[in-house]
């Protein structure tokens, strides 16, 4: 009979020592995707960390959190913003919620048309969009969506981005004003305008 124990309890003790998983790649679109899961096999700019855990961990997440990503998927409008951008990626990451992070740049007015302006960070929980970074009210619409608090116990979280350099004092003095304060988002900056290439008409100058 004892054999017969030993031979039941082995897959639990394997289960306690596993590993975690976090995934970030970049899909075809250039959204940065972050999961739990392997990515597809059109992903580039793979990334894979493993946390050994003492406990017994899946690589799957839990079934609230499955369930908040299939009726309120996060979506996170930005690119490098500055402060508000760093602290909506840091926001998310504390939590633990996965989410697909989009640059509004290439296509400013599709961008303009889904959010009703150029700012950002602009996070989307579902249908609910919230614009500007607002700890207090981003964290009222991911505790109504289902999402944890904070991440699991020995989960890898994503790194914000890194600051921009900041430019001498000569260069300051003609830079774009400063990042906005904690709720106001920054504008996107314009596309570039192209020159007028329809021809002259005949007999004009």
């Amino acid at each position: 009979m004892k054999p017969l124990i030993f031979i039941f309890l082995l897959p639990f003790a394997a289960g306690a020592l596993g590993a975690a998983q976090l995934y970030r790649w970049v899909d075809e679109k250039g959204n940065v995707e972050y999961r739990d899961t392997p990515p597809p096999k059109t992903a580039k700019k793979v990334e894979e960390r493993r946390v050994v855990t003492s406990t017994i961990e899946t690589s799957a997440p839990s079934y609230a959190v499955q369930r908040a990503m299939k009726d309120f998927p996060v979506t996170l409008w930005a690119y490098d913003c500055g402060e508000p951008c760093a602290n909506a990626r840091a926001h998310l990451a504390r939590r633990g919620v996965p989410y697909t992070e989009k640059d509004p740049k290439p296509d400013l007015k599709a961008f303009e048309k889904l959010t009703g302006g150029n700012g950002v960070p602009v996070l989307f929980v579902g249908s609910t969009r919230l614009t500007g970074y607002l700890q207090g009210d981003w964290d009222n619409a991911l505790d109504s969506a289902g999402y944890p608090r904070t991440a699991p116990p020995g989960a890898a979280k994503a790194a914000p981005k890194p600051a921009a350099e900041k430019p001498d004092p000569a260069a300051q003095q003609a830079a774009a004003p400063k990042p906005p304060a904690e709720g106001q988002a920054q504008e996107a900056p314009p596309p570039p305008q192209q020159p007028d290439a329809r021809p002259g008409l005949p007999g004009k100058k």
